[in-house]
Parts: C-alpha cells; structure tokens; sequence
C-alpha cells in the first residue's frame, strides 16, 4: 500500500477516534445524572431513563468501535495494517475505504460469516 494511502487512512482513524471520544467526553458532562427536579411527572423520568439508556448504549457501541479503531492506528504503526489476520494477503482498498478497521480481506470475512451460521 502507498503512504498516502496509509497516511489518508491513520488520518481517519483519527479522526473517528477523536469523535468518539468527544461523545463520550460529552455523555460524561450531560448524561449522567437526572435532575428529577426538572421531570415534574413520572411519564417526564420514564422518558429521560429511556433516552438516558440510549444514548448509553450508543456509547457502549461506540467503545467496541473504539477498541477497533485503535487497534488499526497500532496496526498502522507496526506497518502491517492493511494485511488479513487470517490469509495474511492485502486487503482490497476499496474495503478498507468502506471499513477501514476491518482485519479480514473479504474472502476470510465470507468464511468466517459462513462458519458463524453453520453455529446459529
């Protein structure tokens, strides 16, 4: 892979790394706490609890997602990003620029789909 590529890649990682983290900065300031103060009735609170819930779930999701982007910057680093865990063949470009924290070329991601459903 070019350093370009490379260099445009580590530049979106960065990015959603640093969006991420900005959300959970930001759920951390805002959401943490109900004031049920401000919620005069109970149907006021259950909503908040709910939406509070969400938004929790959205950063658990985003967590996962963080682990995946950080591990493809180290990926970066070490100088093997861009390389299927399983085949050890490149990933196609056009994959990574739609999944850039994918670790399977599309060919093993198939196989391991399959293997999964053969177990559901």
């Amino acid at each position: 892979m070019r350093k370009r590529d490379i260099e445009s890649f580590k530049r979106i990682l960065t990015d959603q790394q640093q969006r991420i983290t900005g959300n959970a900065d930001r759920t951390l300031r805002e959401n943490m706490v109900l004031d049920t103060d401000d919620l005069p009735d109970e149907m006021d609170l259950a909503t908040a609890e709910y939406n509070q819930g969400l938004v929790f779930r959205l950063r658990d999701r985003e967590r996962y997602l963080l682990s995946k982007v950080n591990k493809a910057l180290k990926k970066i680093e070490k100088g093997d990003f861009g390389i299927c865990e399983e085949c050890e063949e490149p990933i196609a470009l056009p994959r990574l620029k739609a999944r850039p924290v994918t670790t399977l070329c599309i060919r093993c991601k198939e196989e391991q789909e399959r293997r999964e459903k053969m177990y559901v």
